[in-house]
């Protein structure tokens, strides 16, 4: 931990010196809150979201939060470890171009839907699910797709002598009609209950022990499992990539993390809801994923169980630049020859490309550094080959 803010209602603990203005204006109204428990948590990789700053972790009592889980509910992290000690440049291009055929990236989706039964089941009808009733044909058609923005297929070499395969991608445009319907219910709600939590600060509310509650937690799950099946299946679609180039490959079982999403927990021997956005679980011996930027090592790690993050960790670099800002500032040439210089095959072609650049990104050295008191660092991948969404 690097410092504690005791000025506000609650602490604020933090595991960087350098948060943003934005960020840090997010954590203090997180610590103002009449049902925070004990303090807020804000993680190396912290920069302005909306509502809760991305890299925060926050317990509540009674109440679910819908903007601090955020608007893609599961997004998350997969890696498999294979047996192979290398792939040549020509059989890497080999595999994207397979995954590129197999896997629909960025808006895309499947012009059918997939196989209804991996899909997530719920613990309560579907047809009492309001938004994932409505959304769950569509749904289907999304299930094994990557979606845009920072979410990647990556191909890695380990320091324990093994190539990886690493996907980030989340709940597509489920979790993102989920997150919106609930978080305008919230506000309405909150409006009618002349609730005193400033409506600029994006954290209208919803009781645990309400209907409305109640029905965001199913449908909030439900897509934190349609999240892991979408991983599931597109990494299932990686490995038959690289089969199809190189045979025969070994996998390990698959690593699966996710990092938006409210959980319920005991914490300081309390049952508390814990909101981790942008930010995963690191329970004591849990196996993590801290990806990097395109262009600089990702690691999987193991937890501590520190109490003081809600044994939480960073989820990742973390932005330093906005997405619009690193495609003004950062300079196309030389974002392209820190990469080519790795001889990576990588995804930055046009200026557009430039807010998926590593220049937008904070050190993920400097993050991993910062959370030693929370993880501990099995190995150490460097990417070889990246697709973007």
């Amino acid at each position: 931990m690097k410092q504690i803010i005791t000025s506000e209602k609650t602490k604020i603990k933090l595991w960087l010196d350098d948060i943003d203005a934005g960020a840090f204006a997010q954590a203090k109204n997180l610590a103002n809150l009449p049902f925070v428990f004990k303090h807020v948590a804000v993680m190396p990789d912290a920069h302005q979201g909306y509502g809760m700053p991305i890299g925060g972790v926050m317990a509540s009592e009674e109440v679910v939060i819908p903007n601090a889980v955020g608007v893609d509910i599961g997004c998350g992290m997969c890696a498999v470890r294979t047996s192979l000690a290398t792939l040549s440049t020509e059989q890497l291009k080999g595999v994207l171009t397979e995954i590129r055929r197999t896997i629909p990236l960025g808006f895309k989706h499947h012009k059918r839907g997939q196989d209804r039964s991996l899909m997530p089941k719920s613990a309560i009808p579907l047809d009492e699910l309001t938004v994932i009733a409505r959304e769950y044909q569509s749904a289907l058609t999304q299930l094994g797709t990557l979606g845009g923005g920072n979410h990647f297929i990556e191909i890695q070499k380990g320091n324990d002598g093994h190539v990886w395969l690493m996907v980030h991608s989340g709940s597509r445009n489920l979790g993102f009609k989920v997150a919106n319907y609930y978080n305008r219910l919230a506000m309405e709600l909150n409006r009618q209950w002349g609730s005193k939590i400033p409506p600029n600060w994006q954290l209208a509310f919803l009781p645990i022990s309400s209907a409305a509650g109640q029905i965001y937690l199913h449908e909030m799950r439900f897509c934190v499992e349609f999240a892991y099946a979408n991983r599931k299946m597109m990494m299932e679609r990686v490995k038959e990539a690289v089969l199809s180039v190189v045979q025969p490959v070994f996998f390990e079982p698959m690593i699966n993390i996710a990092h938006n999403y409210a959980a319920m927990e005991v914490h300081f021997g309390k049952n508390v809801m814990v909101h981790r956005k942008g930010a995963t679980r690191a329970q004591v011996g849990e196996i993590g994923i801290v990806p990097g930027s395109q262009g600089t090592p990702s690691y999987i790690v193991r937890g501590k169980g520190n109490k003081e993050s809600f044994e939480s960790c960073a989820h990742g670099a973390g932005r330093k630049m906005g997405r619009k800002q690193a495609q003004r500032q950062l300079d196309l040439e030389r974002e392209k020859k820190r990469l080519d210089d790795q001889g990576i095959i990588h995804a930055i072609r046009s200026v557009s490309d430039l807010e998926e650049a590593a220049g937008a990104y904070k050190d993920i050295d400097a993050v991993i550094e910062n959370q030693l008191d929370l993880v501990e660092v099995l190995v150490e991948l460097r990417p070889l080959a990246v697709i973007k969404g």
